[in-house]
């Protein structure tokens, strides 16, 4: 499995949400890999690859919480100046849109890890691959 499952969550913009969501994560025992929070002034998305997504979704939907899933790729860069800039430029020349991105906690060696949504996401992956770019299956992602 390439591709990495994602969870969003939609999170009114008050003081306490994000905090209730870590709760019911941690006494479930999910772990959260990465993260990205987007917010307008009435609401949030906060959209997370964590240790176990079907799990995670129920606990959250058992706590009232709208919880919806996505596909995306975890692409290493090389962690340099210019490192992501190749792979946008690749990906800009073969007409694949980058919907959001945001980086990972972990590192590996001399990459970084960046947790990308495409608009054409098994295009995009045939792209990164025919041009080398090493991409982190989801299954791995989630135990790193």
């Amino acid at each position: 499995m390439i591709k990495a499952e994602q969870i969003s969550i939609f999170l009114e913009n008050r003081a306490g949400r994000l905090e209730e969501v870590t709760r019911v994560l941690a006494e479930a025992g999910i772990n959260i890999r990465a993260l990205s929070l987007a917010d307008t002034s009435d609401f949030g998305i906060l959209r997370l690859i964590v240790s176990d997504h079907e799990k995670a979704k129920v606990a959250l939907k058992e706590h009232g919480f709208t919880v919806g899933r996505n596909a995306v790729v975890a692409v290493e860069v090389p962690d340099s100046p210019g490192g992501l800039h190749s792979m946008l430029q690749m990906l800009c020349n073969g007409g694949i849109n980058v919907e959001y991105m945001y980086a990972f906690v972990h590192q590996c060696e001399h990459s970084a890890v960046i947790i990308v949504r495409f608009d054409r996401t098994d295009q995009a992956i045939e792209l990164l691959q025919k041009n080398n770019i090493n991409i982190i299956p989801g299954d791995k992602l989630y135990k790193i």
